[in-house]
């Protein structure tokens, strides 16, 4: 018979998989609307550049980032390099091979050990959670078009 951890894990590996499918079904519907990504690029660009992220307590903050503290800018550059890449008719994949790309140079390549790759992949987790909902909150402050 099957253990509980073992049940557990599946559950939650499928809970993943059909999160991902409806993620990438309306990803494929913005991505096909000339007008959706460029509103979109627009508000995140908005919310990037003009220092919506700048809020106390945030990790993102430009003014006060601790320059001993450089990861803090590889979220950001995922993030870019994401938006870079959005355009009607872009590939979903196109996308997915960004973020392997940057996590393959920033987390896994670095890592000498498992516990380091632990360490790195587990604060990259948190920080990069942490920047989309920066992102998230601060395209609903300022009434971002895109965001509904």
């Amino acid at each position: 018979s099957l253990s509980l951890t073992e049940v557990t894990v599946f559950i939650k590996r499928l809970r993943r998989k059909t999160d991902l499918s409806n993620m990438a079904k309306t990803m494929r519907t913005v991505l096909n609307s000339n007008s959706k990504v460029t509103v979109l690029r627009s508000d995140l660009h908005a919310v990037i550049d003009q220092g919506f992220l700048d809020v106390p307590g945030n990790l993102f903050q430009k003014k006060f980032r601790n320059p001993e503290e450089p990861q803090n800018d590889i979220e950001l550059k995922c993030l870019n390099d994401l938006i870079s890449l959005l355009a009607p008719s872009t590939d979903i994949r196109v996308l997915l091979n960004c973020m392997s790309s940057n996590l393959q140079a920033f987390v896994i390549q670095p890592s000498r050990s498992k516990e380091e790759f632990r360490t790195l992949a587990s604060d990259f987790h948190l920080r990069w959670n942490f920047l989309l909902s920066a992102v998230s909150k601060a395209m609903t402050l300022s009434y971002a078009d895109s965001f509904g």
